[in-house]
C-alpha cells in the first residue's frame, strides 16, 4: 500500500511542478505531460485509497480516509474537465493539496473506526451524496476564486497574467452550473437523511444537521441572488466561501476533534 502512496506523491508534485514552473510562459504549461503525470498520480491514489477504504466487505469511513477519497473525486473531475478546459489555475492548487494529503497519510496511525457496512444501503447512499456534493461545491468554491482572479486582472490590465486562463465569462457560467449541480446533490443528500435516517436530529448529530443546512441555504440564496440580482466577483466568492466552511465544519468538524484531538 505504501508504495502506492509515494508513487502518488510523487505524480502529483510533478505534474504540480510541470504546471507551476510554465504557468506564465509565453506557449503555456505542457498539458499532455501535466495531465499524464496527473492520471498515474490518480491511479495509484485510487489504488491505495482503495486498500484502506474497502476491506472484507466492509467500508472504512474513518476521517483520513474520507479526505485522500475527497482529495481524489476533486482530482479526478479536475483532470477530466482540464481535457476540455483552461483550468491552469486549480490544477496546482488540487494536485498539490492531493500530495500534501498522501504524505500525511503515511505518517497518520490508521486508527480503528467502527466500519460501515455496505449492506446498509440507505445509510451508504446518504454518505455518497453528502461526499459528491462536498466535492462538487469545493470544486465550485476553487471556481469562485478563479473567476475573482481572472477579474482582478482584467481590472488591472495586466492581460499577460491571464493570457493562458479561459475567458471570465466562460468561468463565470461554469461556476453557477457547478454550484447548481452541487447544491441539488446537496439537497438530495440532507432529504435522505431527513426521511429515511431515524437519527438525523439527534442530539449528537444536531449540530451537523444545522450546520449542513445552513450550508444549503445559504448556497441557495448564492444561486438566487445571482439569477435574480446580478450577483457575481466578490459578493459570490465571500458567500462561497462561507457556506463551504459551514459545510467543512458540517462533515469533518467533530470527526477531527474526536479521531484527532481526544483520541
Amino acid at each position: 500500500m505504501d508504495i502506492f502512496i509515494i508513487v502518488a506523491i510523487a505524480s502529483y508534485f510533478c505534474a504540480t511542478l510541470a504546471i507551476v514552473s510554465r504557468l506564465f510562459h509565453p506557449s503555456g504549461p505542457n498539458m499532455v505531460l501535466v495531465l499524464a503525470l496527473g492520471s498515474i498520480a490518480i491511479i495509484f491514489h485510487t489504488l491505495g485509497n482503495t486498500h484502506l477504504i474497502y476491506q472484507n466487505s466492509e467500508i472504512n469511513f474513518s476521517l483520513p480516509n474520507v479526505i485522500s477519497l475527497v482529495s481524489l473525486v476533486i482530482t479526478l473531475t479536475v483532470t477530466a474537465l482540464a481535457t476540455r478546459f483552461k483550468l491552469n489555475l486549480l490544477i496546482p492548487v488540487v494536485y498539490g493539496f492531493a500530495g500534501i494529503w498522501q504524505i500525511i497519510m503515511l505518517f497518520i496511525p490508521h486508527l480503528e473506526q467502527i466500519p460501515l457496512r455496505a449492506d446498509k444501503f440507505i445509510l451508504v447512499s446518504h454518505i455518497t451524496l453528502a461526499l459528491i456534493a462536498y466535492c462538487v461545491l469545493t470544486i465550485a468554491t476553487l471556481y469562485a476564486f478563479q473567476v475573482s482572479y481572472i477579474n482582478y486582472k482584467l481590472k488591472s490590465k495586466n492581460l499577460s497574467a491571464v493570457s493562458h486562463l479561459p475567458p471570465l465569462m466562460q468561468v463565470e457560467h461554469q461556476l453557477f452550473n457547478i454550484l447548481a449541480v452541487g447544491v441539488l446533490c446537496l439537497l438530495a443528500s440532507e432529504l435522505t437523511g431527513l426521511f429515511f435516517l431515524e437519527n438525523f436530529f439527534a442530539k449528537e448529530r444536531l449540530h451537523k444537521t444545522v450546520l449542513s443546512i445552513g450550508a444549503l441555504s445559504l448556497y441557495c440564496v448564492i444561486l438566487w441572488g445571482h439569477h435574480q440580482k446580478g450577483w457575481r466577483g466578490t459578493k459570490v466568492l465571500s458567500l462561497t466561501v462561507i457556506a463551504s466552511s459551514l459545510l467543512t465544519l458540517s462533515y469533518f468538524g467533530s470527526r477531527f476533534v474526536k479521531e484527532f484531538l481526544l483520541s
